[in-house]
């Protein structure tokens, strides 16, 4: 199973159908429309538009797919909703083609342009989806043989679960589970799923039992008189990034969005934890990625004399880099300009304060203007962070935190950001409490994301860097 070459796949034979699509298109103008239009033809190897568009149309197509979140999930996708998603999408790039690059043309006819919108949207829907099917299928008949499979735990270890286990075991083809064992919900000295799957814990050791045993897919199947614990596994399962569907009859008792899955004939609901629609999520990615690498090269000059106001300021290294906890609770070394003697934790983990002698002059006006944040764009490129976000914490302020907050977990939902709501309406914490308040922000944001949200956010945050209103 390797779900990057099969991604790949599916990217590589777009660009070629889309590229193959607009070169019989723009033949088919030559042949057909221009000879009507002017009375001659020009070659299409003498027409640089049909160059740039060899380069530019493959690209729109790709960009177009990945925002829309079409290679995001290859392995869980039907061939009828394949069908759906290329009709779709070939409609909606067909129709935006069209207004950007053939409605100047000159109108002689109306039927041209109806001929012509029709001839590129079935050129592109029959050259994009053929290749499709053929790649759909595959990966559907390795699903089936089990070549392809999802690591799957149990929550559950009575009845039901072993009404679900033998269901899925019964099937002639292959679901692509991969049942990995189950965990209890109480102790008991034996389970009636225990003959067939292992016992691999309880429920307050999931997190590290998913980690372990490379879980993708999550199964709740748990008695009627463990229904007051739904909320708390579904909370728990919330923070990591796996699939989680429950079977049908607990739907009336779960709270958020659910909707039905039906993939390979699997009985069960879905809950999705998507915080933004996949177009907008892929769009976010997309934004982060054009905007860090513009950053880094225009902005260019400015880092030149950070750099320099760093090394005058004192001595010691300029950039700062330590260990934040990021999305889904993962690790990563962040970047920022050092804007602080060295040496200033040599006592142990301390935050910042309003009159705090560890920061220089210099630091003090970066930390103003949030200067000192500019290098954090290549750990928005890497995708360690977001532009926009919770601020990335410390482990050593996490385990504080979550003591008296535990609901901070849901801030590991996201990527962190270089500016957040609570950056900008709190600004930096000075202690636990002030932490702990500035949560509230970044809570809200968390459940109410979507690009409006950040650009707004953006807007505020740059009205802070020019006004020097950072605290």
């Amino acid at each position: 199973m390797n779900k990057r070459l099969d991604t790949f796949l599916y990217v590589f034979f777009d660009i070629l159908s889309s590229t193959l699509a607009w070169t019989l298109f723009f033949i088919f103008r030559k042949i057909y429309v221009e000879p009507q239009k002017f009375g001659y033809d020009i070659p299409v190897y003498f027409d640089k538009s049909f160059y740039l568009g060899l380069v530019f149309i493959p690209l729109f197509w790709v960009l177009l797919y990945y925002t829309n979140g079409y290679y995001k999930k290859v392995y869980r996708r039907s061939r009828l909703k394949e069908l759906g998603q290329t009709i779709l999408l070939t409609l909606i790039g067909v129709v935006l083609i069209f207004f950007m690059l053939i409605l100047d043309d000159t109108v002689y006819s109306y039927k041209t342009y109806y001929f012509s919108f029709s001839t590129l949207l079935g050129l592109h829907f029959v050259l994009t989806y053929i290749p499709r099917i053929i790649l759909s299928t595959r990966i559907i008949h390795k699903i089936r043989e089990k070549t392809i499979y999802f690591n799957t735990l149990i929550i559950g270890s009575n009845e039901k679960a072993l009404n679900l286990f033998l269901e899925f075991e019964s099937k002639e083809e292959s679901t692509g589970n991969n049942f990995v064992g189950f965990i209890s919900i109480h102790d008991k000295e034996e389970y009636l799923l225990g003959s067939n799957l292992s016992h691999l814990g309880k429920l307050s050791a999931i997190k590290e039992i998913i980690a372990e045993k490379k879980v993708e897919e999550v199964v709740v199947a748990i008695e009627s008189s463990e229904h007051d614990e739904i909320n708390k596994i579904i909370q728990i399962l919330d923070e990591t990034n796996v699939i989680i569907k429950v079977i049908p009859d607990m739907y009336d008792i779960l709270t958020g969005s659910v909707k039905m899955s039906n993939i390979f004939d699997a009985p069960l609901i879905q809950i999705s934890h998507d915080l933004m629609p996949a177009w907008q999520e892929n769009l976010k990615r997309v934004i982060d990625v054009f905007v860090s690498i513009l950053a880094l090269t225009v902005f260019s000059p400015v880092y030149l004399a950070l750099i320099v106001g760093v090394k005058m300021s004192s001595k010691g290294p300029i950039f700062y880099s330590h260990e934040r906890i990021g999305i889904y609770g993962k690790p990563f070394m962040i970047y920022k300009f050092r804007s602080m003697f060295v040496g200033s934790e040599q006592n142990g983990p301390a935050l910042s304060s309003k009159n705090d002698s560890r920061i220089t002059r210099f630091g003090l006006f970066m930390r103003k203007t949030r200067l000192d944040e500019m290098p954090q764009f290549y750990n928005v490129l890497k995708g360690d962070m977001s532009l926009v976000g919770p601020r990335p914490e410390r482990q050593y302020f996490i385990d504080q935190i979550v003591q008296r907050a535990p609901h901070y977990f849901h801030l590991q939902k996201v990527r962190p950001g270089i500016t957040s709501w609570g950056q900008v309406k709190y600004g930096y914490a000075e202690n636990v409490d002030q932490m702990i308040e500035r949560l509230k922000y970044d809570i809200i944001y968390i459940e109410n994301m979507s690009l409006y949200v950040d650009f707004k956010i953006m807007i505020y945050t740059i009205s802070i860097i020019l006004g020097a209103k950072g605290k």
